[in-house]
């Protein structure tokens, strides 16, 4: 019988630990749990699940407290997962049944991010993530802060297309809720980590990709803006094309500081690199709408809406395919005096009933017949 692990750590989850526990544990064999400190009554809610918890000193290495979680997992394969996230209850059944006489190594799910102030569909972001992967293969974690799998370390490139798949598994993450992110103090604490790091590690450009997140979250743009950019030159200069969240990051940075032509036309090239990036094409109408050049931005709403919601191979915010489309859509059809721009926000309500300003725009096109 195939066993199923799952791994996590934790400090002072007592909020959260017992949703995402909930959410899994009737899905898996064993849950390792990984303490790093809590002063809370985490371990107790985690031993009361079914948990082994095992007590781990705090080295500033996130990593490090993982891998420490996997060499006691007794699985065939292992999830890992965090204290605030939680698997879908719809998914939760299906993980088990991806698992025996499958010929991959590794599956992504489908991560559904929610940021900003609250649970809703207007700040989602959204991609896929490798969490499952098959114990004793050489699959561990590197790097201290924003920790990933070492895949291309146990997989080349021709056995990834064949070996990673994405699963048809949903998990929530909301720890970059604003409260949560503020309790927590997760900006001062992934900066100060980031910075330690970047003091031996200045080459390596994803340190400088989070660090620009980071300054990004807190709305520090300008600073953000200076670390992506370096991080952007620092691929090039591997002779390695920026991976596609480098250049939402960019074109998100100068759209906040309303920089628009100093995002238009360049943003071109990043899209000519990933032509089915649906956000880069979002960016690109708002650059053309706010230029004035209506009936371009025209043809990048239809493009957005073409490629759809659905796209998992990059990080791409929820509703830029479908609902923000149209709504923007119907603006500047607003613009040219077009009727269809009723219809565009009648779309827009339709996929998504609660957007104030659509239904605004809708009852007023509805008065003014």
């Amino acid at each position: 019988m195939t066993r199923l692990s799952l791994c996590m750590i934790v400090k002072n989850e007592g909020n959260c630990i017992e949703r995402c526990l909930n959410s899994v544990k009737h899905a898996v064999d064993e849950m390792i749990i990984v303490d790093t400190g809590s002063s809370d009554d985490t371990i107790n809610i985690c031993r009361s699940a079914g948990a082994s918890v095992f007590s781990y000193e705090w080295n500033d290495d996130f990593a490090s407290a993982r891998n420490y979680g996997l060499e006691r997992a007794t699985g065939d394969w292992i999830i890992w997962l965090d204290a605030d996230e939680e698997v879908d209850e719809a998914d939760a059944v299906k993980l088990k049944e991806l698992l025996p006489d499958t010929e991959a190594d590794l599956f992504s799910i489908q991560l559904i991010n929610y940021c900003g102030k609250q649970v809703d569909d207007y700040h989602v972001l959204q991609m896929a993530h490798p969490r499952i992967f098959r114990n004793r293969m050489g699959f561990r974690f590197v790097n201290p802060i924003h920790e990933t799998l070492n895949i291309t370390e146990v997989l080349s490139t021709s056995e990834l297309l064949k070996r990673m798949v994405l699963a048809p598994i949903k998990v929530r993450h909301y720890g970059y809720l604003d409260e949560i992110v503020d309790a927590k103090q997760k900006a001062e604490r992934n900066i100060s980590l980031l910075l330690k790091q970047l003091s031996t590690e200045d080459k390596n450009p994803w340190l400088h990709y989070h660090m620009a997140s980071e300054y990004y979250r807190v709305k520090q743009y300008q600073r953000s803006f200076q670390y992506v950019n370096r991080a952007i030159v620092l691929f090039l200069s591997e002779g390695v094309t920026p991976p596609s969240l480098l250049y939402k990051l960019k074109y998100s940075i100068l759209l906040s500081l309303g920089s628009f032509r100093g995002a238009y036309p360049a943003i071109e090239k990043a899209i000519c690199l990933y032509p089915d990036y649906v956000d880069l094409h979002f960016y690109k109408g708002i650059l053309l709408h706010y230029l004035g050049r209506t009936e371009e931005a025209l043809e990048a709403f239809d493009r957005c809406l073409e490629l759809g919601d659905h796209q998992w191979s990059h990080l791409t915010q929820k509703g830029l395919g479908s609902f923000q489309a149209w709504y923007y859509k119907g603006i500047c059809l607003e613009q040219l005096n077009r009727k269809e721009a009723a219809y565009c926000y009648e779309q827009v309500l339709l996929l998504h009933p609660d957007h104030q300003e659509a239904a605004q725009a809708f009852t007023r096109l509805q008065q003014d017949k």
